[in-house]
């Protein structure tokens, strides 16, 4: 799914133009970047939840060379999805 398919749903769902479809995309996306951000969590009733997880520092290695490669620790986002989506998918 990308943000274009998102625009183009809302602009046959609402009628509205192009333009306006794209800024409530953007402006949708924005604001579950800043949900996710702020409260660490993001849940969507009858699809999913989205998660904020910390990863660990750790040692992997270089695919092309082989060497290892220290990899620092940051954040990563996780996704579980609802049993109704399950049971419908």
């Amino acid at each position: 799914m990308s943000k274009a398919f998102i625009a183009s749903v809302l602009q046959d769902s609402l009628e509205c133009t192009g333009v306006a479809a794209n800024r409530a995309a953007a402006d949708l996306i924005d604001a579950i970047v800043h949900e996710l951000k702020t409260s660490g969590g993001f849940t969507l009733p009858s699809f999913g939840t989205f998660t904020v997880r910390k990863t660990k520092a750790r040692k992997a290695l270089n695919p092309r060379t082989g060497e290892p490669v220290k990899v620092k620790a940051g954040k990563t986002v996780r996704f579980k999805a609802s049993p109704s989506l399950k049971k419908d998918v």
